[in-house]
């Protein structure tokens, strides 16, 4: 007599883009602070998924305090265009990305930002949440570098383009040997952060 094979556990993903069959994501910031990884990361974890990804990445001549942005488009079918034609995420590090790149927001698309570097914030008609990144990296976790992993634990509790068991997984294969430690408690304290206490309410 076999036994009957148990079908795969479907991925569960929580949050306010987790319903959505097409995901258009863009990461922004400057180089040194991580955003070309947190691309690769989540685009890891979406696959994971078992959906459609697309990831591309563009970064300035200067490896250190030129501009660098990650894309990744996650979807529940073929992606039929390789390049982000609106964005439904956007994840500012800078002020230059934040006011460079908010044009591409949708309506109703939602703008994550390093609330101690982008200071200056853009018109969005969409959800807003500021959130210290690299101060929490720093007082929390012990290390600046490891802002990247908070953010992005951060973007996939919010959002849920990506289901936090993908995403630990991918983190751990995707990190330098040796970090996993350190970034798994980033990854951890993103996640853990609650989107009503950090979400940015317009003033009239």
């Amino acid at each position: 007599m076999s036994s009957a094979v148990a079908p795969p556990v479907e991925p569960v993903r929580t949050g306010i883009l987790a319903e959505r069959e097409l995901v258009e994501i863009r990461f922004g910031g400057t180089g040194g602070q991580g955003v070309i990884l947190m691309g690769v990361v989540l685009a890891m974890a979406a696959t994971r998924d078992h959906r459609q990804v697309v990831q591309t990445q563009s970064y300035g001549p200067e490896a250190r305090g030129g501009y660098s942005r990650s894309d990744v488009i996650i979807s529940d079918n073929t992606i039929d265009y390789p390049q982000v034609a609106g964005l439904d995420l956007l994840v500012a590090m800078s002020q230059q990305s934040a006011t460079g790149y908010s044009k591409l927001l949708r309506p109703n698309g939602v703008f994550i930002y390093d609330c101690d570097k982008v200071l200056d914030l853009p018109h969005v008609s969409g959800l807003s949440y500021g959130i210290p990144f690299a101060h929490m990296a720093k007082q929390q976790i012990g290390k600046v570098q490891t802002m990247n992993i908070l953010t992005l634990g951060a973007v996939v509790g919010i959002t849920g383009v990506a289901s936090k068991e993908a995403l630990e997984k991918a983190m751990k294969e995707m990190v330098p040997k040796g970090t996993e430690e350190l970034n798994g408690k980033a990854l951890s304290l993103g996640l853990s952060l609650d989107p009503a206490e950090w979400q940015v309410i317009p003033a009239c």
